[in-house]
């Protein structure tokens, strides 16, 4: 389980680092995205930004938890943006971001559920 465990964190970390490359040399495509939705150009870096930090605090183990949370969070407001302004499909590429967000969100809420002792506000005694 310890193995399983790590394994979905590298996972999550990997997918929002490597679409950082995407937001922060402004590939037309990323650019296309946030235009979209009003967030052009401060929500693309403000954005990628935060995914480069949350996928750090999962590679920590005191700080799993808050990146999960983080994730949650971050890639809700993508599959929202999917859902009601962007669609499933965005410039041909058959669903393949929304997908790979909402497996993204899935395993952050796992991640979350393992790590939810590890909160510390819900632990306190």
């Amino acid at each position: 389980m310890k193995y399983f465990k790590l394994i979905i964190r590298i996972a999550i970390a990997v997918i929002l680092i490597q679409t950082l490359r995407f937001k922060f040399t402004a590939h037309p495509d990323s650019v296309y995205i946030f235009t979209e939705v009003g967030l052009e150009p401060y929500g693309r870096i403000g954005i990628g930004i935060l995914e480069l930090i949350a996928g750090i605090l999962l590679l920590i183990p005191r700080t799993v938890w808050f990146g999960a949370l983080m994730v949650i969070g971050i890639i809700g407001g993508a599959i929202m943006m999917h859902l009601t302004q962007l669609g499933i499909e965005v410039k041909g590429d058959g669903g393949i971001l929304f997908y790979t967000a909402v497996v993204t969100f899935i395993l952050a809420l796992i991640t979350l559920w393992f790590y939810r002792k590890d909160i510390p506000f819900i632990n306190k005694k």
